[in-house]
């Protein structure tokens, strides 16, 4: 699992590329702390080579999403494949998050 933060003009930008599995979570969820403690702008997620997310992987999405949203900043999925989307779906999160 590779997890990149770039801080863009007008957003955050992190990408997400691989499995975010359960093993890869807890890495990701080190690197992605700030945007969870900080939570506050433009966030969009990349995940046009994110190949799977695990229940622990969805758990670190909402806490980015509720910590922005609580700091009157939005949070966007972008590039979700189809597979990926099906995880969302089932769990009922794709109600739950904006995807461009």
């Amino acid at each position: 699992m590779k997890t990149t933060i770039e801080q863009l003009e007008d957003c955050t930008l992190v990408t997400l590329e691989g499995e975010l599995n359960t093993a890869a979570s807890a890495e990701v969820n080190t690197i992605l702390a700030p945007l969870i403690e900080n939570g506050s702008g433009r966030i969009v997620i990349e995940c046009k080579d994110l190949t799977y997310i695990a229940s622990s992987g969805l758990r670190i999405l909402l806490s980015i999403l509720k910590s922005t949203k609580s700091n009157g900043g939005t949070l966007k999925l972008r590039n979700v494949n189809d597979n990926v989307k099906k995880i969302f779906a089932l769990t009922g999160f794709v109600k739950i998050f904006d995807f461009e």
